[in-house]
């Protein structure tokens, strides 16, 4: 082979070799534009299904607040009214805003998935730091701080309701035999005063989880 056919062989190689790369690459691009579509769609898709959780959460919270809101007051109003006949249909209804509990189970379904899949399917890591505090962080304390009305109704008013119940329909009507049992320092007063307190924790962490809830719906609705 003479100088001329080598340098022939040699720019047909290289042309070959750029021509093969240059292949890979448009390749690859191409892999990476069908993956980032797909990841998008995932995105969209989980941010919508957990959009729609966030919706039930954050209804069930509100409801919950309420329950909470009105225990309070009219834990106030029994603490700062007297005993008569007037008051009497009063109470009962008072009672039954405190005597109760409510239930909480955030919806975690499409969140659960978001995890499984990985956490960085989400592109905005503001969105990322805030569904991990809201599902990993504020769900959990505000379940725990729910449950802990629910055990206090179990465990403190419910040992009252048996001594000193006459009629009980649930959230509507508590009668009692004597309700100045509430009205002076007794073991039915302290229950009262300690559920006001945790009533006001659950309030407080009922506000913190719909502010996140919030924040977390008017960012999925610029990413969607």
């Amino acid at each position: 082979m003479d100088k001329n056919k080598i340098g022939k062989y040699l720019k047909y190689a290289i042309g070959e070799i750029v021509l093969v790369v240059i292949g890979i690459l448009i390749a690859v691009q191409i892999n990476n534009l069908n993956e980032n579509r797909k990841n998008k769609v995932f995105e969209d898709e989980i941010l919508t299904q957990i959009q729609a959780n966030l919706k039930n959460d954050k209804l069930t919270l509100e409801k919950i607040f309420t329950n909470y809101t009105n225990a309070i007051k009219s834990s106030d109003k029994i603490l700062k009214s007297e005993v008569s006949e007037k008051t009497k249909d009063s109470i009962k209804i008072w009672l039954a805003a405190i005597i109760q509990f409510d239930r909480f189970q955030p919806l975690t379904n499409a969140y659960e998935v978001l995890k499984s899949n990985g956490l960085d399917k989400v592109s905005n890591k503001e969105l990322r730091f805030l569904l991990g505090r809201y599902y990993d962080d504020e769900a959990s304390h505000m379940i725990k701080s729910i449950r802990d009305i629910e055990l206090a109704f179990n465990n403190h008013w419910a040992p009252v309701l048996m001594e000193e119940m006459v009629e009980f329909e649930f959230k509507k009507s508590v009668v009692l035999k004597d309700y100045s049992i509430l009205l002076k320092p007794s073991k039915a007063q302290n229950i009262l005063k300690l559920n006001r307190d945790n009533y006001g924790g659950g309030i407080n962490q009922i506000i913190r989880g719909i502010a996140t809830i919030e924040k977390i719906q008017n960012l999925i609705k610029i990413e969607i």
